[in-house]
């Protein structure tokens, strides 16, 4: 998939003159006409939406426990003493906690100390789009007061995080890091944010990201790009780069991002932290409109494991308004199955082996632990057409995308970066045919893949968040944006 390969892209001039010419050679370019060539594909329907619910426990009080009616949040206490002992320079949550318990610290003070580090450092700065400083002040204020009165929320009172402009916050402004206006009329706020809220968390702000979401760089020339923090040289990969670059840069220990092909993951992995895209529907976003609507979903960044499933936890509370999340199951572990299930990893070996020689000694290195330490095995397993699948997403993701609420007028606006001009450009000739074709894809993989679980219970299947370590940016990047499909189909493989 070639559109422009690692070149500064040419000038506005260029784009809105000649735009208009190259759209249809560029669809072509993409290989995406490829699925026409899958005979396998005649014995598949397409399949729309991706969700599969998970059919709850025959236990009653199970049951109730996993629909959240019973569900208890774990203690300050039970958080901190899952929390191993860090080596790094991350704060995890239970750090703030503890201090805020004992008021060695408030969360005023952490908040105004975040405040102003924020804004004096432009490198920073930039990871942000909106900080409205009297609600966050107001928000500290009150978790102080909660911690004064020794009646703390939950194990994220007090403790700061970022929210990606994919998501509506009360109060704030969206457009998804473009010069687009996108913010919903009658305010409101996306359920799973305000889980966050209703146990404590301190909203900072809104973060940066690829503008639309459409790519995994987070170059924006209309908003500034954050760096990635261990290297400047490189970006953080994307979309979700601002909220990686927050946690990264020990700002915070959770960060909100969404995921539709890797933007929760890519940036997670050249930021060095941990990102979770979880299973499609299992976080309601309502009332908010998702932007890829069978490929995103949101999901935390977080500098450790125990506050990655916490925050999951938590955001994904079953929302009883949304006709998926309403059905699912609240994500608690079950000791039983995780003693009983076996314990196997399935590799992909062609797909496996494809990264980058540091990728694959660090992911090769992480398997010997895990047969070697933890008792599990390993077999090889087959996934067909993976290429052609890469391209069915990547078209599915463009021709939503490529339509309302973003694209709500009938031609692409003059104010994106020339990137997503052209990405959207290509988007807009996309086929019904192809579309399907696209979506009969996906049913041949999930098919695929279920067969695998029912054959192996237990099974994981492993692979490299990314092939690559990183992307390198350069400064001619930084007016114009980039476009290298090669390397962006690459990062998402």
């Amino acid at each position: 998939m070639l559109l422009f390969a690692h070149h500064p892209l040419f000038t506005d001039k260029f784009s809105s003159t000649k735009l208009n010419l190259i759209p249809s050679f560029l669809y072509t370019n993409t290989n995406f006409p490829v699925l026409r060539t899958i005979k396998d594909l005649e014995d598949y329907e397409p399949r729309y939406d991706p969700t599969v619910v998970k059919i709850p426990p025959r236990d009653t009080e199970h049951a109730q426990n996993n629909h959240g009616e019973h569900y208890r949040v774990p203690s300050i206490q039970e958080i901190a003493d899952q929390q191993a002992p860090s080596p790094n320079r991350y704060h995890s949550s239970s750090f703030y906690t503890s201090q805020y318990q004992t008021l060695r610290l408030t969360p005023t003070k952490v908040i105004e100390g975040l405040l102003a580090q924020i804004s004096s450092r432009q490198e920073h700065s930039t990871a942000f789009l909106q900080i409205i400083p009297e609600k966050v002040i107001a928000a500290a204020e009150a978790s102080t007061t909660r911690y004064r009165n020794g009646d703390p929320l939950s194990p994220l009172d007090g403790v700061p995080v970022v929210i990606k402009d994919e998501a509506d916050v009360d109060g704030y402004e969206k457009s998804l890091a473009s010069s687009l206006e996108l913010t919903r009329k009658e305010g409101g706020t996306s359920w799973c944010i305000q889980k966050w809220q209703d146990a404590g968390a301190i909203i900072v702000g809104k973060s940066n990201m690829h503008e639309l979401g459409l790519d995994t760089t987070s170059n924006n020339p209309t908003h500034g790009t954050p760096l990635n923090p261990h290297n400047p040289h490189y970006y953080t990969g994307g979309s979700s780069g601002g909220s990686a670059y927050v946690v990264a840069a020990g700002l915070m220990p959770l960060a909100h991002g969404a995921d539709g092909g890797g933007s929760i993951r890519i940036p997670a992995s050249y930021c060095g932290l941990y990102g979770l895209k979880p299973s499609h529907g299992r976080i309601s976003i309502s009332p908010t409109l998702r932007l890829a609507c069978s490929n995103g979903v949101h999901g935390p960044i977080a500098s450790n494991m125990t506050d990655l499933a916490l925050a999951y936890r938590i955001m994904a509370t079953p929302d009883p308004t949304n006709p998926i999340s309403s059905v699912s199951t609240h994500p608690t572990p079950s000791p039983s199955s995780q003693t009983t299930r076996p314990k196997i990893l399935g590799i992909c070996r062609p797909w496996f082996s494809s990264a980058s020689p540091p990728v694959l000694s660090a992911c090769s290195a992480l398997i010997s632990h895990y047969t070697t330490n933890l008792g599990y095995t390993t077999m090889d397993i087959s996934l067909p057409h993976l290429h052609a699948g890469q391209l069915a997403h990547a078209l599915t993701i463009l021709s939503e995308v490529s339509s309302p609420p973003v694209l709500s007028v009938p031609s692409i606006p003059s104010t994106l970066s020339p990137a997503n001009k052209l990405l959207l450009s290509v988007g807009t000739q996309i086929p019904a045919t192809d579309l399907l074709l696209a979506q009969q894809l996906r049913n041949m993989l999930m098919q695929h893949l279920a067969h695998l679980f029912r054959q192996h219970p237990g099974l994981l299947i492993v692979t490299p968040t990314s092939p690559n370590a990183g992307w390198r940016r350069y400064e001619q990047d930084m007016r114009c944006g980039v476009s290298d499909a090669n390397m962006s189909v690459q990062s998402m493989r």
